[in-house]
């Protein structure tokens, strides 16, 4: 069978083993709805309150703050909309946000704020926002790591800006999009300048459909989903139990094993940065990597598994077929965005010159990386951008 290198961790990871035998019992023996008052119901609702427990442990909240929701997208858009308070509000975002948070601040006419050469909000810029926009600040919403390129954004600093901007409380409630983040950094420090937080299971090995929006008291959070009030009136529908015990056994494998499986990625995207860089002439690291008209901001903290390069003179998107045809999986930027053919976002706000981001490649690694997806990659993409650039 040809070889197969899944770079591609970024848009999701594969359900472990661990996972799917604790989610098991909950589509056949333990089916019951935790609504219901019977024996059925009420194994379901234990099974939900411990998860939920666990979970407060790897996040560093309240058990009573986690609200389970669909998936990372409804949580940001629950937050977004659902934390603006009664007065008419305008939330404020990033300018590199994930799509689940920049839509729908551009639909309800909030404001972005720029960013750096490596997509780290820029401070000033958010203060000088903030106080131009005085008291109609509704929500800030800055991700803790961005999900095309890497950036980690440093959520303390970003809290102190709206600290000085609101002294008196109840301050401006920040909120965090951290689904790209929880595999790989420690939340419980990460995110505790934060009052709500909104996470994915399907990014660290758990099963796809289920996320959740930590909703830290006193914050409040109103439904985007009426109808049988569960959560505590905040997010109406029948609990998936199964993925909810699934979720949280991923975020505690992940958490065991954070410190061992970031050392040992970040290496191979090092070896697999470093290897690009010299084998393939025009190929620049994304962040930090010199783009003509783009000064380097040095030294930035990414992802662990975060290899986003852009290669000149060539098309993702011819990039990306020739890719797949040898083996290699890999996107372009947000796994939400592909087939677009326009410039990413994200690559825009952070002032990549558009012929550039043409060639955008974002290379993911993850837990189930090897030595051996790296060393595939390193044969592959020297060659496909050759003949990427030939046809050109």
């Amino acid at each position: 069978m040809h070889p197969l290198a899944d770079l591609d961790h970024a848009a999701t990871t594969r359900l472990r083993p661990q996972v799917a035998e604790a989610m098991a019992p909950f589509g056949s023996v333990r089916y019951g709805n935790p609504s219901g008052s019977h024996r059925l119901a009420r194994d379901a609702v234990r099974a939900v309150d411990d998860a939920r427990e666990r979970l407060a442990q790897v996040i560093g909240c309240e058990p009573g703050d986690v609200v389970f929701t669909s998936g990372g997208t409804e949580a940001d858009n629950q937050a977004v909309t659902g934390g603006m308070p009664p007065r008419p509000g305008v939330p404020v975002c990033s300018a590199v946000e994930h799509h689940a948070v920049l839509d729908v601040v551009e639909a309800l006419d909030g404001r972005t704020v720029a960013v750096d050469a490596s997509g780290r909000v820029d401070l000033e810029a958010l203060a000088s926002l903030l106080d131009e926009l005085g008291d109609r600040v509704s929500i800030v919403s800055v991700m803790l790591a961005n999900n095309e390129v890497g950036t980690i954004n440093d959520l303390s600093a970003v809290a102190a800006v709206i600290a000085a901007h609101e002294p008196e409380v109840p301050r401006v409630p920040l909120h965090t999009d951290a689904v790209q983040a929880a595999a790989w950094l420690d939340l419980r420090t990460t995110t505790e300048d934060a009052q709500m937080i909104s996470l994915s299971a399907h990014k660290l090995g758990g099963p796809k459909g289920i996320g959740a929006l930590v909703v830290r008291r006193p914050t409040t959070v109103r439904p985007l989903i009426l109808g049988g009030g569960q959560e505590r009136e905040r997010r109406s529908g029948t609990l998936n139990v199964a993925g909810i015990v699934g979720f949280a056994a991923a975020m505690e494998l992940a958490d065991a094993e954070r410190e061992a499986t970031t050392l040992r990625v970040a290496a191979l995207r090092d070896r697999l940065a470093a290897g690009l860089v010299s084998a393939v002439p025009g190929l620049v690291l994304t962040v930090g990597g010199g783009h003509p008209g783009v000064p380097s901001s040095g030294a930035t903290a990414t992802l662990p598994g975060a290899c986003h390069v852009c290669v000149d003179g060539a098309d993702s998107e011819a990039l990306l077929f020739l890719l797949e045809s040898d083996g290699v999986m890999a996107s372009a930027g947000s796994s939400c965005a592909s087939g677009a053919q326009e410039a990413s976002h994200v690559l825009t706000a952070m002032g990549v010159p558009p012929h550039t981001a043409r060639g955008a490649l974002r290379l993911s690694l993850g837990r189930d990386s090897t030595s051996a997806d790296v060393d595939l990659a390193l044969r592959v993409v020297p060659s496909a951008v050759e003949r990427v650039r030939a046809f050109s």
